[in-house]
C-alpha cells in the first residue's frame, strides 16, 4: 500500500495519524475506533482496508501493528449511539481514539468525508481511505479485531444472537433471535429493527 499520504508528514519530521472507526451496521455493540501513528521505519507490511481481509489474517496483523505503530482505541457505547445517532457516536468515538494516542499527533488523516469536531489538531478527511492510505488501513484492522473482541466477550452473556460470529450485524439468524428472545441491553434501540421489535412488545 502506498505511503502517499503519510510521506508528506514525515518529510517535515510531523507526527501523522490514521483514524478509522469499525460498527456503524450492527443492531448490537459500541462503534470502536482506533488510532494509528505509524513509525517511518518500521511500516507493517501487508496492510490493507480490514473488509477485504479474513479473520485469520486481521488477526495476524493487529498485533504487528500494535507493536510497531502507536496506537489509541476509542468507543462509543449502545446509550450513547442511542442519544446522539450513530453518525455522531462515530465521530465521537474517532475522537476519543486520537485522545487515547501516548502522543499529540500533529495531523490526523480520517476516513470517510466528514472531520470530527474536537480533533487536538488538523485534519484532512479521505473517502475511502482505509483502501488507500496505510495509516487508516492499520486503524482499521484494528478497530475490527477490538470490536469483534468485544463482541464475543458480550456473546458469552447472551450467546443465543451469535454476536462471536456475527459481530452485532442484522444476519438472519440475529434477526430471529432478536424476535423470538427479544432486545437485550447490548441493542441499539434506535436502530429500526430493534425500534420495531420494542413497538411491538
Amino acid at each position: 500500500m502506498q505511503l502517499e499520504f503519510e510521506s508528506p508528514f514525515w518529510e517535515q519530521g510531523l507526527q501523522v495519524a490514521g483514524v478509522d472507526e469499525v460498527g456503524r451496521g450492527p443492531l448490537a455493540g459500541p462503534v470502536v475506533a482506533a488510532a494509528v501513528i505509524m513509525l517511518p521505519e518500521s511500516v507493517p507490511e501487508g496492510l490493507a482496508d480490514s473488509k477485504r481481509l479474513s479473520a485469520k489474517k486481521r488477526g495476524f496483523l493487529a498485533p504487528i501493528i500494535r507493536q510497531s505503530c502507536l496506537v489509541g482505541i476509542g468507543q462509543a457505547s449502545v446509550e450513547e449511539i442511542d442519544q446522539i445517532n450513530i453518525l455522531q457516536a462515530s465521530l465521537l468515538a474517532m475522537c476519543r481514539a486520537v485522545e487515547a494516542l501516548p502522543i499529540r499527533p500533529d495531523h490526523v488523516l480520517v476516513d470517510g468525508n466528514r472531520i470530527p469536531k474536537g480533533l487536538p489538531c488538523p485534519a484532512t478527511p479521505l473517502v475511502k481511505g482505509d483502501a488507500r492510505c496505510a495509516s487508516i488501513a492499520a486503524a482499521s484492522i484494528v478497530a475490527k479485531t477490538w470490536r469483534d473482541h468485544v463482541m464475543k466477550e458480550i456473546a458469552q452473556q447472551f450467546p443465543d444472537y451469535g454476536w462471536d460470529t456475527n459481530a452485532g450485524y442484522p444476519t438472519k439468524s440475529h434477526k430471529s433471535a432478536l424476535r423470538n428472545l427479544g432486545v437485550t441491553p447490548h441493542h441499539r434501540r434506535s436502530f429500526k429493527p430493534v425500534r420495531d421489535m420494542l413497538w411491538q412488545e
